[in-house]
C-alpha cells in the first residue's frame, strides 16, 4: 500500500519539526523563596548541573531569598554549608560569572524593603512580571521552585 503524498509530507514534516525542536536548548526557570540556606543552596546545585546538561538557566529571587543578590547579604546566604563550606550567595555568583545565569529579584522585592537596584549585586536585575509569566509558561520551559 503506497502513502499519499501529503501524508508522506506530513509525516516528513513531524519529523523535521521534532529534529529542529530537540536541537533547542532545555530552558529552565528557578524560582527561590525559601530563607533556608541549604535550600537554597541545593536550588543553586541543582541549578549548576541543569546548566552543565545543556539547559539555558534563569533564577528568580523573591521574599527571604531575594536576600541572596543583595551586596550585604546577612551571613546565612554567604555562610559556606557541608559538605563543601559553599555559600548560596557564592556559587550564585559563580554561576553567573562563568556560565552565565541571569538573576533576577521579584518586582516587589526591592519596594517591600524600602531599597532601590543600588543594594543589588552587579549583574542581578528585577524582573518585570510580564516578562517572568510569559518566560514561565513558554514551551519546552521547566520550572524548578523552591
Amino acid at each position: 500500500m503506497r502513502f499519499p503524498k501529503a501524508l508522506a509530507a506530513m509525516f516528513l514534516g513531524l519529523g523535521l519539526a521534532t529534529q529542529a525542536q530537540a536541537a533547542e536548548p532545555n530552558k529552565l526557570i528557578t524560582i527561590l523563596t525559601s530563607p533556608e540556606p541549604q535550600t537554597q543552596l541545593m536550588a543553586m546545585v541543582l541549578t549548576m548541573n541543569a546548566m552543565a546538561a545543556g539547559a539555558e538557566a534563569e533564577m528568580l529571587l523573591c521574599g527571604p531569598a531575594g536576600d541572596i543578590a543583595l551586596q550585604d547579604a546577612p551571613e546565612s546566604a554567604t555562610a559556606g554549608q557541608p559538605p563543601r563550606d559553599a555559600s548560596p550567595q557564592g556559587l550564585m555568583k559563580m554561576l553567573m560569572e562563568q556560565r552565565g545565569l541571569d538573576v533576577q529579584v521579584c518586582a516587589i522585592y526591592l519596594p517591600g524593603k524600602g531599597a532601590d537596584a543600588s543594594v543589588l549585586l552587579d549583574g542581578v536585575g528585577t524582573a518585570a512580571p510580564d516578562a517572568m509569566g510569559a518566560a514561565i509558561v513558554a514551551p519546552g520551559t521547566t520550572v524548578m521552585s523552591f
